[in-house]
């Protein structure tokens, strides 16, 4: 990385300036060259560099989910194209593992203050990531029990009391959005435990991811008319989930068609392909002219940061689908071929020319930059090699450790927990609160203040 793996010649800059512009996309050799410049980029945001920072955290103005984000991506980066590079596989997993908290489910004491079940999925999502590429497993443990401890800790928090079920946004009461139940939340808790389920296969995963996907019907979060589904963001429980924040983002869907599609593989039942082909076709909606990925609901001008990366969850769940259902890969291959080759030609912004933009279908690069923008190209990019990889269960190879029972610990949800907040704290908490809950009334609700 230009930081960190020492200084790049400008020949090398010019190389990887044309290489952004001309990418075969039916070469790994040339979208691997493409997406060492990419990932490049990404470490620039990377705070466990620097002098005082942390490990396995982002800088400002970005949050720890969006370290998750980063490293469930960069774990596929390595393993699709750098996997002999003993340095790199060590900065993933020093990252990854120092997150995972004192009790090792990603439920750090230092993000209490913001930490939402998105946030702890987000990064569930990034740790199962490891597990089925067969990832370097930390020291004492794996990464398939961590992962466990993540499912584990987010189903403790099912609130049956409000909307007749579903997990809330927010971890903490004292969090702002504490009363809102939100798609993401509730997608990725029914995507982690679907892949659970195939990973390890154990009913009681599967069984989750039902209730989940049934509940999330139910309350109508999830509707259906038409053969497509519309997922809609969230409600809070005053109004007992029926006053629907409608805002649709490109990661709710790609989510959910994911976990969908690990359920079809796992159970083979054909209403689990019947729901991974409604949304997909749903996504169109996420195609500017149907064939460049972009994040419609704010894109181009009016997405904050947060909304500036969602593409990166929707890029990397497309790839998987396509593996675990054959029967979209030809759809799946197209959409992300052509954005692929869009995302490619923006990246060539910044001082070092690794710099992608958020416009793909504006020529050349847009001037508008940032962690999401890098995250995104990465990703759609290597989605096209994500079919040439094995996604590994213990049917085929994975080497996961299992424990049913991480992250429990006689624990009660963490929710009820009290921890030692000071006034100080409990003030600023009740500020962003307020901001929030302005926010979410508002109808634009992103996933961490």
């Amino acid at each position: 990385m230009s930081k960190m793996f020492g200084v790049l010649i400008s020949g090398f800059q010019l190389i990887s300036m044309v290489l952004a512009v001309d990418i075969d996309v039916d070469s790994h050799d040339s979208i691997c060259k493409a997406l060492y410049y990419i990932q490049e980029g990404e470490w620039n945001y990377y705070d466990g560099f620097r002098k005082g920072g942390t490990i396995g955290m982002v800088v400002s103005p970005y949050y720890w989910w969006n370290a998750g984000e980063m490293f469930g991506g960069l774990v596929d980066y390595y393993t699709f194209c750098d996997s002999s590079n003993s340095t790199l596989e060590g900065w993933i997993l020093d990252a990854m593992y120092h997150q995972a908290g004192a009790q090792f489910d990603y439920v750090p004491a230092n993000q209490s203050l913001v930490e939402g079940n998105d946030d702890q999925g987000i990064w569930g999502l990034a740790v199962m990531q490891a597990v089925e590429r067969n990832f370097t497993n930390p020291e004492g443990h794996s990464w398939l029990e961590l992962t466990q401890a993540v499912y584990n800790t987010m189903w403790a928090r099912w609130d049956t009391d409000h909307c007749g079920g579903g997990l809330r946004w927010q971890i903490f009461t004292w969090n702002g959005g504490y009363n809102y139940k939100n798609t993401i939340s509730n997608g990725c808790l029914f995507h982690i435990a679907a892949r659970l389920a195939r990973y390890t296969k154990l009913d009681n995963y599967s069984d989750t991811a039902e209730t989940v996907w049934n509940w999330m019907e139910s309350v109508e979060f999830i509707t259906e008319k038409d053969g497509q589904m519309f997922i809609q963001d969230g409600a809070t429980i005053d109004d007992n989930c029926t006053d629907f924040t409608t805002t649709e983002w490109s990661y709710s869907y790609g989510i959910l068609m994911a976990g969908c599609a690990y359920m079809y593989d796992y159970t083979k039942d054909d209403k689990w392909l019947t729901r991974v082909q409604e949304i997909l076709k749903s996504s169109s909606f996420f195609f500017y002219d149907g064939t460049i990925l972009s994040e419609s609901s704010c894109a181009p001008d009016h997405c904050n940061n947060d909304q500036r990366s969602f593409r990166s969850l929707f890029a990397r769940c497309m790839g998987l689908t396509s593996v675990l259902v054959p029967e979209v890969n030809a759809t799946i291959s197209t959409y992300m071929r052509s954005s692929a080759i869009a995302a490619a030609q923006s990246c060539l912004g910044g001082t070092d020319h690794v710099t992608c933009g958020e416009n793909w279908y504006k020529q050349g690069y847009d001037g508008v930059y940032g962690l999401g923008e890098q995250m995104s190209a990465l990703e759609t990019i290597q989605s096209l090699l994500v079919p040439q990889f094995v996604v590994y269960n213990t049917d085929n190879g994975g080497s996961g450790v299992s424990n049913p029972e991480a992250g429990l610990n006689n624990r009660v949800p963490t929710n009820q927990n009290a921890l030692d907040i000071t006034g100080k704290d409990k003030a600023g908490a009740g500020i962003i609160t307020a901001v929030a809950l302005a926010i979410i009334a508002g109808g634009a609700v992103w996933m961490v203040i």
